[in-house]
């Protein structure tokens, strides 16, 4: 199998690809359950219709039963009324479907060895964009012809490369830790800057994993010590003495109890 790289727009040279990850068999079930599930994620799910007994509607009946010539008729806000409530119709709810881990990585490797198959992988050097410049980053992009482009940065990479491209039509800008799968599927080109090549071949082998900062994690600690404190200061005394040991001048006590000897004055006949 040839090493697979991948050009530079607007300068020589090239970059090797990972074989593990840009080399992976496309599996289509794979890809297509993974998509699904990343579109699905994002509906905001807030549709929501009244029901007959929802809507604002008179509970009487229309008009009498029989004596009109008219078709019996009861409730106003039945669904075949113009006014009445939506039979069927959709309700608040998530979409959401899960995905097994191991499963979004491949659909991932898969997708990403798809555009290495076929050419359409590019790296840009995001760090040559000390300002934002649409005008320069549509003269980068000349040499890739017609279609949709999505580029993808890392968050290290300057702001400004990410603003030069994304005022641009027929481009989308995302960042590295969050493109999914569906987005590089859906691009006919896909450049990338080299942080975040090695970001996504990071998060496509099982070896990304988003920690908090420093300061959050901190934070985190210590509002569980403080937690704890909080529950063992808030524990009620006990007045129950520890096992082993009892209280003096308690009756039944060990300082209280006088020896059967001296209470029956076996002691001071013993002593005669």
């Amino acid at each position: 199998m040839a090493a697979l790289s991948a050009p530079y727009l607007g300068k020589a040279g090239k970059v090797a690809l990972d074989a593990t990850v840009f080399g992976e068999r496309f599996h289509m079930a794979l890809v297509h359950e993974t998509t699904r599930a990343e579109l699905n994620a994002r509906r905001r799910g807030t549709a929501s219709t009244k029901t007959r007994a929802e809507v604002a509607m008179t509970g009487a009946k229309a008009y009498r039963q029989k004596g009109t010539g008219r078709a019996r008729a009861g409730a106003l806000s039945t669904p075949q009324r113009t006014g009445g409530g939506v039979a069927f119709g959709p309700k608040p709810r998530s979409y959401t479907v899960k995905v097994n881990r191991k499963a979004r990585r491949r659909a991932l490797r898969a997708a990403l060895s798809a555009h290495a198959e076929h050419g359409s992988v590019a790296l840009i050097d995001a760090s040559s964009f000390e300002v934002p410049s649409s005008k320069r980053a549509a003269g980068v992009l000349a040499g890739l012809g017609v279609g949709w482009a999505l580029i993808v940065v890392a968050p290290e990479d300057p702001p400004a490369c990410a603003k030069s491209f994304r005022n641009l039509p027929g481009v989308g800008v995302a960042s590295a830790d969050a493109v999914g799968v569906a987005d590089v599927v859906g691009a006919q080109f896909l450049v990338v800057s080299p942080g975040a090549l090695e970001l996504l071949t990071a998060r496509a082998r099982g070896e990304f994993h988003a920690e908090p900062s420093e300061p959050e994690a901190t934070a985190v600690r210590r509002a569980g010590k403080s937690k704890a404190g909080k529950r063992e200061a808030g524990k009620p005394k006990s007045g129950k003495p520890e096992s082993g040991k009892r209280e003096s001048g308690k009756p039944g006590s060990a300082a209280s109890e006088t020896p059967p000897a001296e209470a029956s004055g076996g002691g001071a006949k013993g002593d005669e």
